[in-house]
């Protein structure tokens, strides 16, 4: 009798045994879960701060591009007035010159998307000024011709503004940084022309490119002077 009950208590022994075996291989299951779920939390987490702060930076670019084109279309309603009684050629340089300091802060404040058509517009004052624009001779790019084509604007002569910038037009996409600058500079020369119209055709044309992209605000004021 004493050979049934000691096999008895073997059988006991080996479920008690396989249970515990059991119980450690899930515990060394759900370690290599938590030890795999660890670093893609953390991937998570990195990738959702980082949208945070891209999309943080995109906005404070976007309010500091707007900031710099409320400052600068303020300042040339100054100068030119609001368009619908001209001012005398004598009281316009006048309030170039009493405003150029702030333009040169402007375009040493401006941000990079900006930099190059403020600096363009202070090259323009310049030149009807003083005759001192730093712009070269023979244009070698783009920007070198928008830069002529500012100068012929400055001196008015609407013909060589159209030669410098007419080529450019095609080309004026989003994709070239120039863009932009080209097509702020187009506008000025129909308010040159006081060619409404056609001022009309080239805002148009520039919203339907830069759809979402660009910003119109500074071409309205001036559409309104013409």
């Amino acid at each position: 009798m004493a050979r049934p009950t000691k096999a008895r208590e073997i059988q006991v022994q080996k479920p008690a045994q396989s249970l515990a075996h059991f119980q450690s291989k899930l515990g060394q299951g759900q370690e290599e879960d938590a030890g795999l779920l660890k670093p893609i939390l953390i991937g998570l987490t990195a990738v959702v701060v980082l949208g945070m702060l891209y999309g943080g930076w995109s906005a404070w670019q976007l309010a500091t591009a707007e900031k710099h084109e409320a400052a600068l279309s303020a300042l040339q309603m100054e100068v030119e007035g609001d368009g619908i009684a001209p001012l005398p050629p004598a009281e316009v340089e006048q309030r170039m010159r009493e405003r150029l300091g702030r333009l040169e802060t402007l375009v040493k404040a401006a941000p990079s998307s900006r930099k190059a058509t403020t600096a363009g517009l202070l090259a323009s004052w310049r030149l009807a000024l003083d005759g001192k624009g730093q712009t070269p001779a023979k244009a070698e790019d783009a920007w070198g011709q928008i830069r002529l084509a500012q100068r012929a604007l400055a001196l008015g002569q609407l013909q060589d503004t159209r030669t410098q910038l007419d080529p450019l037009r095609a080309k004026a996409t989003p994709g070239a940084a120039w863009a932009e600058a080209f097509w702020l500079c187009q506008l000025d020369a129909d308010r040159l022309a006081g060619d409404r119209p056609q001022a009309l055709k080239d805002l148009a044309e520039y919203k339907v490119r830069f759809k979402g992209r660009g910003d119109a605000s500074t071409m309205d004021n001036l559409l309104q002077s013409i």
